[in-house]
C-alpha cells in the first residue's frame, strides 16, 4: 500500500469562509459552535419561526463533524441515545430532499460489527433485544451471514451484529450544505466569529459578546465540542469535559471489500461514495494532559480505567488548545479569547498510527497492495465521565449545552439538535433525556458507562 499525501480534511483554517455578514443586534436563541449539532439546532429552530443566529470561531464543520468516519448508526447505541438516533435517521433521510442539496444524502448500506470472542456475541445478543424493544430491526449473523458481507476478509469471525437502516453521509459536505440552507431561510450563520462570553444580568443570559460585536438573547446553546467547557468556565458553569485525539486516512484505488461500514476489535471501515475508504482505529486515541486532566480526575476516573489500554498518553496539550497549560482560563470580553487564537484545531497527523492502520488493513484484507492512502487527519473529539453527552440547560438559566458526544455525534446530530430545540423552544421534547442532565456530575448519582 502507498502513501500518496497526508494532508488534513477538506475543511480546516485556510478554507475561505462562505458565511459572512452583518450581525443582528439581537436574536431569539445564539448558538456557539457550527458543527452538525449546532447547525441541526438551528435548522429545527428555524422551522419554529424563532430568529437563530450561530456564531462559529472559524470554519462550519472545521472540526470533528468534517473529521469523523461518516457513520450514522444506531448499532450498539446507548440505550437512551437510541430512541433519538432512530429519529436521526429519519430526518437525514428527510433532509436532502428538504434542502435540494444532494451533500446531504444519506446513504444506506448498513452498519456490521463483527465478532472473534463468545462474549461479543453475547453483547450482539443483548442489543438485539434492546433494538427489538424500539422496533428496530438489527440482526445477529451467524460466521456465514457475516463473511458474505466482507470480502477477502482473512481473520475468524464467529458472527456479527448488523443493522440494515444504518448508513453513512459525507460530513465535509453534509453539515455546510445544511449551513447554506440555515441561512436562505434566514438563520444567521458567521464564521470567524468567537464567541468572547456571556452576559448575564441578575443570575440569568441577556446576551453574548462576540469578536464582532454584541447580541442581546435570552438563550444561548453551547455546542462547541473540544472548546465547550472553556467557554462554559468564562461565565462560572463547570462542564467536565475531556477532549482525545482520534486519526483516520482515506484510501482509493481499493477493492470493493464491503458496501457499507464494519468494525472488528481493531478498525473500522466506511465505504464512501467515491468508492473509496475511511478507516480509522477503534481501540486507540491519544489524550494530551493538561490542567483540565487534574481538575476533573474524580470524575473521569470511572472511564479512565476503563479506557486505560487504548490511550496513548502524552505529557502537554498542544499550543492553543482547548486544555493547553499555556491557554487562558479568564479573560474580558474586550480582550482576544482562545477560540481567536485557534481557529480551527488541526491536530497533525501521526507516522507510526498511519502505519499501524495500513498493517492492520493488511492483516484483515486480501488485495490491498496497490491501494494508496490519499489523505490522513486528526480530530479532538469531546468526552464527558460516562461517554455520553450532555444536552440539558446549565446551571446558569438559559444556556443550554449540547456537548460530550465522545464520537458519536455526527449520525445523532439532526435528531439531538431537534432535541435541543424543543428544549429552548419550551416545546415537548418526546424523549426521555434524564441521562443526559447536566447535574448529574453533582447530585451524587452512579454514572453508569455509555459504549465507547
Amino acid at each position: 500500500m502507498l502513501t500518496k499525501t497526508l494532508s488534513g480534511p477538506p475543511i480546516d483554517a485556510a478554507t475561505p469562509a462562505q458565511f459572512t455578514g452583518d450581525l443582528p443586534e439581537e436574536a431569539d436563541v445564539v448558538i456557539v459552535g457550527g458543527g452538525v449539532i449546532g447547525i441541526s439546532a438551528a435548522w429545527a429552530l428555524q422551522k419554529m419561526g424563532l430568529s437563530v443566529v450561530v456564531c462559529e470561531k472559524g470554519r462550519i464543520a472545521g472540526e470533528q463533524s468534517s473529521r469523523n468516519w461518516g457513520w450514522v448508526r444506531q448499532t450498539g447505541r446507548d440505550p437512551a441515545e437510541l430512541p433519538i438516533m432512530m429519529e436521526s435517521i429519519s430526518l437525514w433521510q428527510s433532509l436532502a430532499a428538504e434542502t435540494a442539496d444532494n451533500n446531504l444524502l444519506f446513504s444506506q448500506q448498513g452498519v456490521l460489527y463483527l465478532a472473534d470472542n463468545a462474549s461479543k456475541i453475547e453483547r450482539f445478543d443483548a442489543f438485539i433485544e434492546l433494538a427489538k424493544s424500539h422496533g428496530l430491526h438489527s440482526q445477529l449473523l451467524d460466521t456465514s451471514a457475516a463473511q458474505d458481507k466482507i470480502k477477502g476478509y482473512k481473520r475468524t469471525i464467529l458472527g456479527g451484529l448488523f443493522t440494515a437502516s444504518d448508513g453513512r453521509v459525507e460530513p465535509w459536505g453534509a453539515v455546510p450544505a445544511l449551513a447554506r440552507a440555515c441561512r436562505t431561510v434566514g438563520v444567521t450563520v458567521r464564521e470567524d466569529c468567537a464567541v468572547r462570553t456571556i452576559e448575564q444580568t441578575n443570575g440569568c443570559v441577556t446576551g453574548v459578546v462576540t469578536e464582532s460585536g454584541t447580541i442581546k438573547t435570552h438563550k444561548v446553546l453551547i455546542a462547541g465540542g473540544a472548546w465547550s467547557s472553556l467557554l462554559a468556565r468564562q461565565v462560572g458553569v463547570s462542564l467536565p469535559q475531556l477532549s482525545v485525539t482520534s486519526y483516520v486516512i482515506r484510501i482509493g484505488d481499493a477493492p470493493n471489500l464491503l458496501e457499507g461500514n464494519m468494525a472488528d476489535n481493531g478498525l473500522g471501515i466506511c465505504k464512501r461514495l467515491d468508492g473509496g475508504y475511511n478507516v480509522a482505529l477503534t481501540d486507540y486515541h491519544q489524550f494530551a494532559i493538561g490542567p483540565d486532566a487534574f481538575k476533573y480526575l474524580l470524575p473521569f476516573k470511572q472511564a479512565a480505567k476503563h479506557s486505560l489500554a487504548d490511550t496513548d498518553f502524552k505529557l502537554a496539550a498542544p499550543s492553543d488548545s482547548p486544555d493547553s497549560w499555556r491557554t487562558k482560563r479568564r479573560w474580558d470580553a474586550n480582550q482576544v479569547s482562545p477560540f481567536e487564537n485557534n481557529r480551527v484545531l488541526n491536530p497533525p497527523t501521526q507516522t507510526h498510527v498511519i502505519d499501524k492502520m495500513k498493517q492492520r488493513l493488511h492483516e484483515r484484507f486480501d488485495g490491498l497492495e496497490s491501494a494508496t492512502v490519499t489523505h490522513a487527519w486528526a480530530g479532538m473529539i469531546d468526552t464527558t465521565p460516562d461517554f455520553v453527552p450532555v444536552m440539558d440547560e446549565s446551571s446558569l438559566p438559559g444556556l443550554y449545552l449540547a456537548t460530550g458526544f465522545s464520537g458519536h455525534g455526527f449520525g445523532i446530530g439532526p435528531g439531538a439538535g431537534k432535541v435541543m430545540a424543543n428544549m429552548m423552544a419550551g416545546r415537548n421534547i418526546d424523549h426521555d433525556i434524564s441521562r443526559f442532565r447536566f447535574k448529574r456530575f453533582t447530585d451524587k448519582s452512579k454514572l453508569v458507562l455509555g459504549p465507547m
